[in-house]
């Protein structure tokens, strides 16, 4: 993971805890990404990724999510979220077949890619004009979103936490 990505990621934990008034533990950002050994880890980050992509992909098409100037990001990537909070479940049904299995080393891979689309989507957004600018921007603003919001789950937010970080982060 480049330098520009753990900043980016380091950053953000560091201003949600600023926020919240408390200390947060920190990523595992020098994690090595999954190798061919790790099969299971491998599917699930690629799993996320093609969620990412698809709904990206949909809302470029559609602009379903879209008011004014701001995207609903909630809504334009619903089957990520999904996935990423099944990922970090530590609790099931007292008749289930199996126990919970949580897996934040696979969220905190969804994390890296996800900030190095950031830092890919800054570097292309200057580069353009017109409508694929515009695009880009559009993707930039919608990934960044997406970066604070699978934070907030990966911290353990409470939804008060949550509303109380968003409420900060969207006046400034």
């Amino acid at each position: 993971m480049s330098t520009r990505e753990t900043t980016l990621l380091a950053g953000r934990v560091k201003q949600i805890g600023e926020i919240l008034g408390r200390p947060l533990p920190p990523l595992p950002l020098d994690q090595p990404p999954p190798d061919e050994g790790d099969r299971e880890r491998l599917y699930l980050l690629e799993t996320a990724r093609e969620l990412f992509w698809n709904d990206l992909e949909w809302e470029k098409l559609t602009g379903e999510e879209r008011l004014e100037q701001s995207f609903l990001t909630e809504m334009a990537f619903p089957g990520l979220l999904a996935f990423v909070r099944g990922l970090l479940l530590d609790q099931v049904q007292p008749d289930s077949p199996t126990p919970p299995r949580p897996r934040p080393d696979v969220v905190d891979d969804i994390l890296r890619f996800l900030a190095a689309q950031v830092v890919a989507f800054q570097e292309h957004a200057s580069c353009l004009e017109g409508e694929a600018c515009e695009h880009k921007e559009a993707e930039l603003a919608m990934t960044s979103r997406l970066v604070d919001l699978v934070l907030y789950h990966r911290l353990g937010l409470d939804p008060t936490e949550m509303e109380r970080v968003d409420a900060v982060l969207c006046e400034g």
